[in-house]
């Protein structure tokens, strides 16, 4: 990023999730994605060290399940005094920069809850992608609520042809060669072509905001085209192009913001209320995103239990929240290398001049928002422990990305003290489903 001609103004950057990768790597066959395949391969190559993956990361498709789906009545409980006193001891002085939620779940009987400021408003940056998500799988389940397989062949066939709703969007998305077995990055252009589930792919590993913008706009082509999605590129833009902002806001509405109220969240908590680009802004009319610390662990809760959309939805999401590249953030943290993290962040950096300031990424001194949420089970396979977890931080001047691997690793070490020494009584792992 450059900084150059800062002077005197505000600069604002989204920078969000940049290099982290999901879905597991033997799914290059049930999904089409590219990138899984060259990873996949990677990890049998000694010359690709960059590539390689931690044991955490290595699960098949078929052992990534969701794990409340015998458990639909669970609700987040009230929050338990002692657990949360000894999570917001972990942040020190600046707790109260934070909003925090803690669910530990590995005695799924028996829930343990921590929260702090857990009802505040943020923006999401990055983590409003799951909305995106959301918009997108169940408006193929509204087109197709008893085919399944119908619902698998538009995303893996149905093809994405990148336009003008890209722009604009630094962040680079991977690109595999199957013939030449290279697996590069750059930004999305133009006419780069792609499967919805490449896209969700893109948009949920690489944070692309150009691939977000782009399922945006397809959730709202097949709200609008029902079963005849895929249509032709020329039939959406001449649909774009004739159809009023008005209608086209109200598309949104159905696409984006009702799939939320739909699926048991609430839509004053937790909102993504636009696109991802500067081009979508001025496309369609919009609003404002927030997100509380809360509202996003329910979304992580219903996802487990079949919730979201519905089983297969929910599956497919958390397959594709399945860290299996570069880890990032609070994911990054070596606490956690042996542990399946189902991961999503973003963040909002805004600095100002200040002298003996410089604005480097993740230290605003204006704004310095990251947002975290991640499902860990550990270690992967076994899964003796079971939690999830939401953070979203303020804390100005400080690498934000580094605040969050350590507060990753503080929260694993205080889950070890918990479960190994329950474990060491009762001489069994008391782990949910």
């Amino acid at each position: 990023m450059k900084y150059s001609g800062i002077t005197g103004f505000f600069l604002l950057a989204l920078l969000i999730a940049t290099t982290a990768g999901a879905y597991p790597l033997d799914g290059y066959e049930s999904t089409g994605i590219p990138r899984l395949e060259g990873y996949r391969l990677a990890q049998k190559d000694k010359k690709s060290q960059r590539l390689r993956q931690p044991p955490g990361a290595l699960l098949n498709t078929r052992q990534v399940d969701l794990r409340l789906l015998d458990h639909p009545d669970l609700e987040i409980p009230p929050p338990d005094p002692a657990f949360t006193s000894q999570v917001v001891s972990l942040l020190g002085d600046e707790a109260d920069l934070y909003g925090l939620a803690v669910l530990d779940l590995t005695d799924v009987r028996h829930p343990r809850y921590a929260e702090h400021r857990g009802l505040e408003l943020h923006n999401p940056g990055s983590v409003g992608k799951l909305m995106v998500a959301l918009g997108v799988f169940q408006a193929l389940a509204d087109i197709y609520p008893d085919d399944i397989e119908a619902r698998r062949r538009v995303l893996r066939e149905s093809i994405i042809t990148a336009d003008e709703f890209i722009h604009s969007d630094h962040h680079p998305v991977p690109f595999w060669d199957p013939g030449t077995s290279e697996l590069t990055s750059r930004r999305l252009r133009v006419g780069d072509r792609g499967s919805v589930y490449t896209y969700l792919d893109w948009m949920l590993s690489a944070s692309a905001n150009a691939a977000a913008s782009m399922l945006i706009r397809d959730s709202l082509m097949m709200v609008h085209f029902g079963r005849e999605y895929p249509v032709s590129e020329t039939r959406v833009k001449k649909f774009l192009s004739e159809t009023s902002r008005r209608d086209l806001g109200s598309l949104l509405v159905r696409g984006l913001y009702e799939p939320v109220s739909r699926n048991g969240l609430d839509l004053e908590q937790l909102r993504q209320g636009s696109f991802f680009t500067r081009v979508g802004h001025q496309r369609v009319p919009s609003t404002t995103s927030h997100a509380n610390a809360r509202e996003l662990l329910h979304y992580l809760v219903r996802l487990e239990q079949g919730k979201i959309v519905d089983a297969f939805s929910s599956t497919e999401i958390k397959r594709l929240l399945y860290m299996t590249q570069r880890r990032i953030r609070y994911a990054s943290s070596p606490a956690l290398s042996k542990a399946a993290v189902y991961f999503k962040s973003g963040s909002l950096y805004q600095c100002r001049p200040e002298p003996g300031f410089r604005c480097l990424k993740y230290h605003g001194n204006v704004k310095n928002l990251m947002n975290s949420v991640a499902i860990v089970e550990s270690p992967a396979g076994k899964r003796d422990m079971y939690y999830m977890v939401v953070v979203m931080s303020n804390v100005l001047r400080k690498n934000s990305a580094v605040e969050h691997q350590t507060l990753g690793t503080r929260i694993q070490r205080l889950m070890e003290s918990y479960h190994q020494g329950e474990k060491s009584a009762s001489g069994e792992t008391r782990a949910g489903k």
